[in-house]
């Protein structure tokens, strides 16, 4: 028994976080958002369980959910590669500045707190769900940008906004990339791939900010909580390569509003935590 919880009580928050892995894991492969806009509503409730204090419970959350996203993004990404789908143009141009923002927003994110992350997560993701919603999207130019700098004034500020909201490449860089004229079965797999390039420098971020922060849960490592964590990933590497396979079977249309609505619920959630 942990901290009064039973042992039933943690079998069943345990099955919960294996099922919340493979929901995750199908809308990595099926949006190429790496499971964080479903991991991270979960973690909130989660926190809210363990009674976790406010001022640390987001950054928990975000932490642990970028670290599900490594593994889960390489399975969802090598899915997705076996179709040939993914642009290693858009890939080259854009993945070193998506990195650099996503370590810059991970050592950021102790000095924005909590609150501030959930009202990120909630504005950023509700502007987004609402564009792709619309049947004719905002477009932007007829190709993506070509030249190097140009590449990093779009990619860079996705990863950092991706490491602050908890989540792959998928929820931002998948409506730029469609905005920039990219077929949404392309940018979705290229954006499984955007996923480690974010995950990895952020984590990094997120364990050396919360390193010596008292009030974290057994089992945590800076800001990312291990077993959670390895819960969620267990299933989620799992059913990544599922979801990649129903993605090429969905039309265009209905993979933009599948999107739209899962961050229109999450981006609610984050907002009500937020302002409520």
């Amino acid at each position: 028994m942990i901290a009064g919880f039973s042992v039933a009580a943690l079998a069943g928050l345990t099955l919960g976080l294996l099922v919340t892995g493979a929901i995750a894991g199908i809308l990595a492969g099926l949006l190429g958002v790496g499971g964080g806009i479903v991991i991270v509503p979960v973690l909130i409730v989660v926190a809210e369980i363990f009674d976790i204090s406010d001022d640390i419970a987001m950054l928990l959350v975000v932490g642990t959910s970028l670290a599900t996203i490594i593994p889960t993004s390489i399975s969802s990404a090598r899915a997705h590669h076996k179709r040939g789908a993914v642009d290693f143009d858009i890939l080259r141009g854009w993945a070193p500045a998506i990195f650099i923002g996503a370590l810059l927003g991970g050592i950021a994110s102790k000095s924005i707190g909590s609150n501030g992350l959930s009202l990120i997560f909630g504005s950023v993701a509700l502007v987004v769900a609402i564009n792709l919603a619309f049947a004719q999207t905002l477009t932007l130019a007829a190709a993506p940008p070509q030249r190097r700098i140009t590449q990093g004034l779009v990619a860079g500020p996705i990863g950092f906004v991706s490491a602050l909201m908890g989540i792959g490449g998928g929820t931002l860089s998948v409506p730029v990339m469609s905005m920039l004229s990219v077929p949404v079965h392309r940018a979705v797999a290229t954006a499984s791939v955007f996923g480690l390039a974010i995950a990895v420098p952020a984590v990094c971020g997120f364990i050396g900010g919360g390193i010596g922060v008292e009030g974290r849960p057994p089992g945590s490592l800076g800001f990312v909580n291990l077993p959670a964590a390895i819960v969620l990933f267990s299933t989620s590497v799992l059913t990544a390569p599922y979801g990649a396979k129903l993605a090429h079977y969905l039309p265009p249309r209905r993979l933009k509003l599948a999107f739209a609505m899962f961050l229109a619920m999450s981006a609610i959630r984050m907002l009500w935590n937020a302002l409520g």
